[in-house]
């Protein structure tokens, strides 16, 4: 186990950041578990504003977000009963729409993510002083990918979501050729709804948003130094880090949420770096401790933790290089 100084010394994080960082999490998991329904929902056009109450309405309604039912699966198999048509008709179409706000929603993640490394990553100052001197906005890219992570292991949970949105698009197809528009499509045409199935076939179609939108972020900003993305990212997974293994910050985390809070951020960051890095997140010469990482993951609870485990092994890009230490694959194994 690093100490606090020797992880200062190796990634140029400083005391203050440890605790400021702290603070803001601790903050921020609060207001996830008890959102404010009634506030205000804010626009993404620039990271000065603040992004949390928005991340805060998606995250709480990603814990309620779908509840599919057998409809479709009793109207596929008795096309001739009108009755079970209609039953499954009126029980997909709210999930439909409720898919189609989270596609929507990926939509503006993306945009406030880019938006959000510009600022914390643009000269003069190093990624460590943004950090430092930018609380609000790594809180807020912080609360991003929290939601982000969320949401993904929910979804990996409900495999009817593909069969529902299938029975969706079957039956405007074929109301089409009927001659038969439907009110729905007015919110989900045919171009809507194809765009929304390349979403919803990733097994982690938030987390695909956001390391193509850093990906391409790095692409479309080449003055920028790379480093200064890849310094940001790794400097917040050693924050997380360090807070989740030091005693001294982990005791004053107030609930069980904030200690996800602080994995879901820190694996994030590791997914992001390792898309956007030449030689990923695994290799001995990465500035991010993988080995301690994980070690700090399987200290927790295993239920807490497997979601995160299998998004580090199946939506990563070097792990299973030949890069990568052996011990660092059988941790993951």
């Amino acid at each position: 186990m690093h100490s606090p100084q020797k992880e200062s010394v190796k990634y140029g994080t400083r005391s203050t950041l440890f605790s400021r960082t702290l603070k803001a999490s601790c903050q921020a998991s609060r207001r996830t578990r008890e959102p404010d329904r009634k506030s205000e929902i804010y626009m993404w056009p620039s990271p000065k504003r603040s992004l949390t109450p928005l991340v805060q309405e998606e995250a709480y309604d990603s814990a309620l977000w779908y509840s599919s039912s057998r409809a479709d699966e009793d109207a596929i198999q008795n096309p001739g009963d009108f009755m079970l048509q209609e039953r499954a008709w009126n029980s997909v179409c709210p999930l439909v729409i409720k898919l189609k706000k989270f596609y929507s929603f990926s939509l503006r993640l993306e945009e406030a993510l880019q938006s959000l490394l510009e600022s914390l990553t643009c000269p003069p100052h190093t990624p460590t002083q943004h950090l430092e001197k930018e609380q609000a906005l790594a809180k807020q890219f912080a609360q991003i990918l929290h939601f982000t992570l969320r949401f993904d292991e929910l979804k990996m949970r409900i495999p009817a979501i593909q069969n529902d949105f299938s029975y969706y698009r079957r039956t405007i197809s074929r109301n089409r050729i009927n001659d038969m528009n439907l009110d729905i499509e007015n919110e989900v045409n045919n171009e809507m709804a194809n765009r929304m199935s390349l979403f919803y076939a990733e097994a982690t179609p938030m987390l695909k948003t956001l390391s193509n939108a850093t990906t391409n972020f790095v692409t479309e900003n080449k003055t920028l130094p790379l480093e200064n993305t890849t310094d940001c990212l790794s400097t917040m997974a050693s924050v997380c880090k360090v807070m989740l293994e030091t005693p001294e910050y982990s005791s004053r985390f107030s609930s069980d949420d904030t200690v996800l809070f602080c994995m879901r951020v820190m694996v994030g960051v590791i997914i992001l770096y390792d898309h956007v890095h030449p030689i990923g997140a695994f290799n001995k010469s990465s500035k991010i401790d993988m080995k301690g990482c994980i070690k700090v993951l399987k200290e927790q609870p295993a239920d807490n933790v497997e979601g995160l485990l299998n998004a580090l092994r199946f939506t990563t890009k070097h792990l299973n290089q030949e890069s990568t230490p052996r011990t660092i694959r059988s941790m993951l194994q």
